[in-house]
Order: C-alpha cells, then structure tokens, then sequence
C-alpha cells in the first residue's frame, strides 16, 4: 500500500495533534519504512493512527518512541526486548500514588520541565535550587528515577539540535557531582561494606553513581569503584578490602561471552557477586544458573534484593 506523502498533516485536518506520514518519520529518525513496519506489526512497539483509507500517521510521541528504539538497539538490545525496557520506563514516569503528587503541589512531569527549564538556560544555580526542592518532595528512588535521570536520559538520546549536547553535559557534571557528595556522606565506618564496579562499556558515569545511591542504607556502606575499574584486577582489590558483596552495574543483555567473563569474576574473587541495571532484567534467564545475582533496575527492588542476597536468602 502506498503511504501519504508531505511534511505533515496540520492539526486542522488531523485532530489536535500534529501527525506526520511514515516518509517524514523516516526523513527525521534515518529508519527505512520496512523496518518501522515490522516494529508495528511483529512487535507492537509503535501504534500510529490511520486515515479512513489505511495510511499511518505519527505523532511525536510516536517519534520519541522510534529514536528511544534505535538508541536501544544500537546498544545491542534486541528488538524484541525493547518493549519490555520501554515498558518499564514507561512505568516510571507515572506517579503510583496520586495523592503524593497533589501533597507536593505537582506531578513529576511539572519537576521534570522546570530542570529541563533550568538546563536549557545553563542555570546551575536555578538547577541546585530545584535539587534540593525535588529531594524534599520526594524519596530518594523517586528522585532520580523518575525525575531527573528521564531529563537526563532525553537530552542523552537527542543531541541534534544546536546546543543540545552541551546542555547534556551540563546537567550530567551537576548530577554526578552531586551524586558523589552522597556517596560520600553514606560512608560511615563500622558498617558492612559493598563494593559497586561498572561493566566497562556497559553503563554511563552516572548510571554507576546513581545505582551505588540506590544501593545504600542504613545498614550498609557502599563505596564505587572509579569509573573504568578492570574487571580482570577486581580480585586484587577485593582481597585489599574485603567486602561483602560485589555488584556489578550493566545496562546491556550479557551475551554467552559477558556471561563467561561475569563467571570468571565471581570465581576470582573473595566474596559473592551480583548484577545490577538493566541488565539484571534483560539477562535473567542467561544468568538463572549461574553465581551471580541478579538485584534488578529499580531502586527499592534492587536493595531489598541486596539485603536478601547478603542473608543468603536469594536464589541465584
């Protein structure tokens, strides 16, 4: 079937929302038609409307959701496990309790467009402001979860415009600066230590900090490892300090390969190993017998599992 043509359909014609052909979506994401059309119908992971006469149309959700696709697969994630990834993202945005949203005055969105504000006009002392304001109205999971990292992840995923890249920047050196100094706080002597090590070429700097954040309690200390620590030098630096456990942060699904290597880890080193990010989800059934737990994405999950990991009372 041939699709419209054009730049796109006006509002006036197509409801409230502006809707483009599947040409435009192409011209504007670099996909070809095939493959947009297989993510629809083999996958379901985008859902255009259609004309009386069967042509699609896509909005600009529809095109978010194409570009969070593509910057997914050229990960290494597989098509069809996206829509799981999305899914769960998906539910992060959304309050899962209402009334907390009305106690605080707004909803997350609201926090999510005045930072976004903020970045745009490079004022970090408007940014630190608003830090501190979100951290009051919500826990500490919520925060960078469904806050400020969704800014983050944005401005990551789309860099084209004039400025864009630098307003990344910006707001990952605020956030990891300020994600440091609560890492820093959490270190109090006494308490049992859990080490957190990033998979080389598996998760940003800060993903690595935020989950070494998340991890973190009233019962433990975690401290994270710098950015770029080997994998293959992790036993030397566990046996100079002996923690607890060892996590380690992937975002990508391990291959048979990071399987082996994560097995060579757990068997080099003095204490029990586990996995966090997302690839802790994407990588469940690869790991299922294997030593290595896996502690999930989010962040009330991923530490409960670690305290249960620690008492020996979660299956690996």
């Amino acid at each position: 079937m041939t699709e419209t043509t054009g730049a796109s359909i006006p509002a006036s014609e197509a409801g409230q929302e502006e809707l483009f052909p599947i040409r435009e979506v192409c011209r504007l994401t670099g996909i070809n038609p095939v493959t947009l059309r297989a993510w629809e119908r083999r996958y379901g992971l985008i859902q255009p409307t259609r004309t009386e006469s069967g042509h699609r149309l896509y909005s600009h959700a529809d095109i978010e959701a194409v570009r969070n696709i593509l910057a997914w697969t050229e990960r290494g994630v597989a098509v069809s496990k996206v829509g799981g990834i999305l899914a769960r993202n998906a539910e992060r945005q959304e309050p899962q309790a209402p009334s907390l949203a009305e106690v605080s005055g707004g909803d997350w969105a609201e926090w999510q467009g005045q930072v976004r504000a903020a970045v745009a006009d490079f004022d970090e002392a408007r940014l630190d402001q608003l830090y501190g304001q979100i951290f009051s109205t919500y826990p500490l999971a919520t925060v960078f979860q469904d806050v400020l990292l969704p800014v983050w992840q944005a401005l990551l995923l789309n860099q084209d415009g004039y400025g864009r890249t630098s307003e990344w920047l910006l707001l990952d050196a605020f956030l990891r600066a300020r994600t440091l100094q609560r890492l820093q706080l959490g270190r109090i002597p006494g308490r049992p230590r859990v080490l957190v090590a990033a998979v080389p070429g598996q998760c940003r700097e800060l993903e690595l900090l935020v989950t070494g954040v998340l991890l973190g309690n009233d019962n433990l200390a975690v401290s994270v490892l710098p950015f770029g620590q080997p994998l293959d030098e992790l036993a030397l630096v566990c046996d100079k300090v002996r923690p607890q456990a060892l996590v380690l942060v992937a975002n990508l699904p391990p291959g048979e390969a990071q399987v082996r290597q994560f097995g060579k880890v757990a068997l080099s080193v003095n204490c029990p190993v586990a996995l966090a990010g997302e690839a802790a989800e994407l990588g469940q059934d690869a790991l299922r017998r294997t030593a290595i737990a896996c502690l999930g994405n989010s962040g009330p999950l991923m530490q409960r599992r670690l305290l249960q990991f620690l008492a020996g009372q979660l299956d690996t």
